[in-house]
């Protein structure tokens, strides 16, 4: 029996992985770090880095969001993966259903990713085939005759030695042979987790996204594996989501989302009338708020209807870089470095980079 509201307590299955998908994150680079040094009552710290670390820091204040990622902390191999949902509405919001070879973020790793992305505010799904070292998206945008934000759909992916298969209510979608099918037989032998999603976008990435249509929510109903061996694939498992705690398979993620507008948050994925559902909401309002997960469609063949209306989105990067620092001089930032009677800069400033580079770093 599923209840009306299941807090998942996310804490115990948290893991913390290092950047994720397409991150503008921060590099290795002098930019990534500060050091404040107290002699003789004098702060000293670089003026241009601190401008560029509060103008940030203040940046993501008035954003205030968190977002949700849950996924598996198996990998699966060759086999078909399933899952029946609604994906989130909104421009600016970016809700998936995606395939990931872990460790695919590590320099010097070939990366492996499939995904099912909606993004825009016409609700448009986009497939992508990731992979190389150094990675490269492979994706194509398609146009359905289906309400894919309003109504159940089933998302499957078919990964065999040969073929990687997207589908749609059981339509094929698109289908990839030769050498990207090859890039994932040789180079995700160990398998791939499974991720859902929900996360803000940006201009080069989504739409544009405004805090002011949050809460918004991604429903997942149901979601299973079946191997694939001597041409045949065969139900494992099968997740159903009606009663809490969700089973050992799930983890929650708790790292920044790719654009870095938002951080997951184990308190945004929850059940409700057994369904999953990932909330992408204010800081200050996390949970599942005004989730209606509700059925109004079965979700049926519509979608395949239109499944040849594909039209190439283009190639996006597969890594994003980090912003380059201020420029030096006292005009570097907006905000003014105010000097105190003991040389030390405004502290606020100074708290709210140094807020912002614990949570880049990932101690909070």
């Amino acid at each position: 029996m599923s209840a009306p509201f299941m807090a998942l307590g996310g804490a115990q299955r948290e893991r913390r992985r290092g950047f994720p998908r397409n991150a503008n994150t921060l590099g290795n680079s002098a930019a990534t770090y500060f050091i404040v040094r107290h002699m003789h009552g004098t702060v000293r710290l670089g003026l241009a880095l601190l401008c560029f670390l509060a103008t940030t820091a203040l940046s993501q204040l008035a954003r205030a969001v968190s977002s949700a990622e849950l996924y598996t902390g198996e990998a699966y191999g060759y086999g078909r993966v399933e899952a029946r949902l609604r994906f989130a509405a909104g421009d600016g919001v970016i809700s998936s259903f995606f395939l990931w070879k872990d460790g695919s973020e590590v320099a010097g790793n070939f990366w492996n990713e499939l995904d099912f992305e909606k993004v825009g505010a016409d609700c448009h799904v986009e497939t992508n085939a990731i992979y190389g070292n150094p990675s490269a998206s492979h994706s194509q945008k398609h146009t359905l005759a289906a309400d894919l934000c309003g109504v159940y759909h089933t998302y499957a992916y078919e990964w065999t030695p040969d073929a990687l298969v997207w589908l749609v209510d059981g339509v094929e979608l698109r289908r990839e042979t030769g050498d990207t099918a090859a890039a994932f037989a040789n180079n995700a032998s160990a398998g791939m987790q499974i991720h859902f999603n929900v996360w803000p976008g940006d201009a080069s990435f989504g739409g544009n996204f405004s805090p002011s249509i949050l809460p918004v929510h991604e429903y997942v109903d149901w979601v299973q594996f079946s191997k694939y061996a001597d041409g045949n694939f065969t139900l494992d498992w099968r997740d159903d989501f009606e009663s809490s705690p969700l089973a050992s398979r799930w983890l929650t993620g708790n790292w920044a989302s790719p654009k870095n507008e938002s951080t997951h948050d184990a308190g945004n994925v929850n059940l409700l009338d057994g369904t999953l559902v990932l909330s992408l909401t204010e800081d200050s309002a996390v949970g599942p708020a005004g989730a209606s997960p509700g059925d109004t469609a079965s979700g049926g063949g519509g979608a395949g209807a239109s499944a040849g209306a594909i039209a190439s989105a283009g190639s996006t990067s597969a890594a994003g870089s980090a912003n380059s620092a201020a420029s030096s001089g006292s005009d570097a930032c907006s905000f003014s470095a105010r000097t105190t009677s003991n040389g030390g800069m405004t502290l606020g400033a100074l708290a709210a980079a140094a807020a912002l580079f614990r949570r880049r770093r990932g101690r909070v």
